[in-house]
């Protein structure tokens, strides 16, 4: 295997381990009741806005199930509620509460924070570059 690749695979377990471990601490800092993997929902719908719960499991890549149980805790810690979907009557759509919002917000603001000031002795281009490369990876891996 090239030795590019390998050391690609090595940095991305070590940042995955870490992105992990930093997803917890910031559902916790939402709510200490929240799941970690329940915070990239709040992230998705402060993004893109109201959606269907297919929608959120489509993009997640996870069963209905999961999903619904995922968005059903949300709605019980009240950052996240469901209301019918006027396009069609048998969906709802799930939109990020105020609370939800101002809580996320705070803790989303409190991590860019940190962006600044781990990245800071960079260039600015080159944080622009990667930037630009993980979107690239992300984009890559959906198709």
């Amino acid at each position: 295997m090239d030795q590019a690749y390998l050391s690609l695979e090595r940095e991305l377990a070590v940042f995955l381990r870490r992105a992990r471990a930093s997803s917890g601490e910031m559902a916790r800092a939402v709510h200490p009741e929240l799941e970690a993997a329940a915070y990239g929902l709040l992230v998705r719908l402060e993004d893109a806005g109201q959606q269907r719960a297919t929608d959120l499991a489509a993009y997640f890549g996870v069963g209905k199930a999961t999903m619904s149980r995922q968005l059903r805790a949300l709605c019980e810690l009240g950052l996240v509620t469901r209301e019918p979907d006027p396009a069609d009557g048998r969906a709802s759509l799930v939109r990020i509460t105020e609370e939800g919002r101002a809580r996320f917000t705070r803790v989303r603001d409190a991590r860019r924070a940190q962006y600044v000031r781990k990245l800071n002795d960079w260039d600015r281009g080159e944080v622009a570059e990667l930037a630009r490369l993980l979107h690239q990876l992300n984009a890559s891996a959906e198709q």
